[in-house]
């Protein structure tokens, strides 16, 4: 690696815990990386649009979208290594980091000279389908260190300036949200429409009452407002919404999420069907869902879960 490349080091942590999240900056730190905190998947994807930066760090468990999630959303806009930092262990939630796109994974409580050691160790790997060892994923800029704050990126230049430097990142105090932008080709992140007043997309929106889900922007509402499900909450929804009233048990549950729907020769444990029951109560709290009296999901007891009959009463 040239110096030249030794001098655009940023990375970026996407960490809740604050703890850890401040290890992590020390870890980096002495790597000779310019950190930037965030503390939400939200935020973290908006600061790896606007920093670009070499390695991303991503925890799993956090408020609004999950680290999958935001591992996806990083990927379709950014060859950033991402690593992901996560207390989750199975089998299951490792294929699913590593299919959201990242490039290693790391399970807490971890030593911070190995994680300092598997960074180093991504930075000596080429990209796949690289012909020579090619230049680290591209940087905009290096900024200061920066803790968890929301980050938005200035207006893009006037087409007439278009030999200007890039406009400098923004960032924003936490306690204000980020201003409305309009996002570039490709990036269908950043302008999502605020809650309540979504736009279909021209897809076709599934429906069951008054709750709606458009497979192909991955939006849910329930009475016309927008709801955050993180992906693993959206695809045991949109899979319940698509079976209606079949029943899906907990192993198939479980396979759909692995996109191993149709092999059934795996092997699904105990754990895993504890995992959906979990992501199952999350779900149903979103929704505002009682089991003892749902609206939009039931349990079948020793079965699964399907859609409730659109026939019942309204609450």
């Amino acid at each position: 690696m040239s110096d030249s490349t030794e001098l655009l080091k940023t990375a970026v942590i996407v960490e809740d815990d604050p703890d850890i999240r401040h290890l992590l900056v020390e870890v980096l730190e002495s790597a000779g990386f310019s950190t930037v905190s965030v503390g939400n998947g939200i935020d973290g994807v908006r600061a790896v649009v606007a920093y670009q930066p070499l390695i991303t760090t991503l925890d799993v468990n956090m408020p609004g979208i999950d680290g999958f999630e935001a591992a996806r959303r990083i990927r379709q806009q950014s060859d950033t290594y991402i690593v992901m930092l996560t207390g989750l262990e199975e089998e299951a939630d490792v294929v699913l980091g590593l299919g959201a796109g990242a490039d290693e994974y790391v399970v807490k409580p971890f030593r911070p000279r190995e994680l300092r050691a598997r960074i180093e160790a991504l930075l000596r790997r080429p990209r796949t389908g690289d012909s020579s060892a090619p230049p680290a994923p591209r940087q905009d800029s290096v900024g200061p260190s920066f803790p968890t704050g929301r980050i938005e990126t200035a207006p893009p230049a006037p087409a007439a300036s278009t030999a200007d430097a890039p406009a400098a990142p923004v960032i924003v105090p936490s306690s204000q949200g980020p201003e409305p932008r309009h996002a570039a080709s490709g990036t269908d992140i950043v302008a999502r429409p605020a809650a309540g007043g979504l736009t279909p997309t021209g897809g076709a929106w599934v429906e069951h009452r008054d709750l709606q889900l458009d497979p192909d922007s991955r939006l849910v509402r329930v009475g016309g407002e927008e709801l955050d499900l993180t992906r693993t909450e959206f695809d045991l929804l949109a899979t319940l919404m698509e079976s209606k009233r079949r029943v899906r048990s907990k192993a198939d549950l479980t396979l759909v999420l692995r996109g191993e729907s149709y092999v059934t020769s795996y092997f699904v444990g105990e754990a895993d069907k504890r995992a959906i029951e979990a992501h199952m109560t999350n779900l149903r709290r979103k929704l505002g869902d009682n089991p003892a009296n749902p609206r939009y999901i039931e349990t079948v007891r020793g079965v699964g879960y399907r859609l409730t009959s659109e026939l019942l009463a309204a609450p």
